[in-house]
């Protein structure tokens, strides 16, 4: 549930993301101002105004007391870049998201894998710096797997190519995962850009519930929207697969690791328990 506050300005980035797709609506039911950045602008409706182009390097359309809120889903850099350009604060918070990625990663085996946490601690920093060259409170999360509306390169990628090829492998590992649905990230961005007093931290966000990596895919099996053949496949031929191709080799090498979260700091700071992992038909509603 949303927090009951009067409507807001918000500028949003990441408008095409999953975490996009998801937040607009609320954002529309609450009657909030939202200015939004998009490469290719949407239609204009009441309290929503679409800006073309990317940041830094484009003009935004700033209130004169600045935005209550920047609710930032596309890269950090960017907007980090786009802050240190102006002339005059442009907001009275910022809620990013990163990826818990960013901590995983950084010990991985390969090296893409930890470029990428590398990449993501590297917009972290570059985001709280500028934002602390303009005391604006900054929060970042970083959320697990992000799942929902089947437009993630995860899952829904699996799902896919799955329903393609008319099967679907599942690997057979005990690694934890803790997938998180879109719209409770979303949710968790809202209730923090709605709280009176602005967080300025870093917390972790994963879904209600951990599951072995076997139990996740069996569930995501279980809710296509078509039938496919079900292909256990055990760890060595995962390993064989990895070994063969580089494109899978770093999710290979993390398949009896665990990638989960802690919530303690979620429930405790933004009031709010994110959902268990039980995937529909609606869920690759997008694949």
């Amino acid at each position: 549930m949303i927090l009951q506050y009067p409507p807001r300005t918000f500028l949003l980035t990441g408008t095409r993301s999953q975490l996009g797709a998801a937040v607009l609506p609320l954002l529309a039911a609450r009657g909030d101002a939202v200015v939004a950045i998009a490469q290719e602008a949407g239609t204009d409706a009441p309290n929503l105004r679409w800006v073309t182009g990317r940041l830094p390097g484009i003009a935004v359309p700033t209130p004169p007391e600045g935005f209550d809120a920047i609710l930032s889903f596309g890269p950090m850099e960017k907007l980090a870049a786009w802050l240190a350009s102006q002339t005059e604060r442009p907001a009275r918070r910022v809620i990013a998201t990163s990826s818990m990625s960013a901590v995983s990663k950084q010990s991985a085996r390969f090296e893409e894998d930890r470029d990428i946490a590398q990449r993501l601690l590297s917009g972290e920093q570059s985001l709280r710096a500028a934002c602390a060259r303009w005391q604006i409170p900054c929060l970042i999360l970083r959320p697990t797997m992000i799942y929902g509306l089947g437009l993630d390169q995860n899952l829904s990628s699996v799902v896919r190519a799955s329903l393609r090829r008319k099967v679907f492998i599942a690997p057979q590992s005990d690694g934890l995962r803790q997938p998180v649905h879109a719209q409770d990230v979303a949710t968790a961005a809202l209730r923090a850009a709605l709280l009176p007093t602005a967080l300025d931290e870093t917390i972790e966000i994963g879904g209600g519930e951990r599951l072995t990596v076997r139990e996740m895919f069996r569930r995501v099996y279980r809710s296509m929207p078509r039938h496919t053949l079900f292909v256990p496949a055990p760890l060595p031929m995962m390993q064989f697969l990895g070994a063969v191709s580089k494109r899978f080799r770093g999710a290979v090498s993390r398949l009896e690791v665990d990638l989960i979260a802690d919530n303690a700091r979620l429930h405790a700071a933004l009031d709010m328990e994110t959902r268990g992992f039980a995937p529909t038909a609606e869920t690759w509603r997008n694949v």
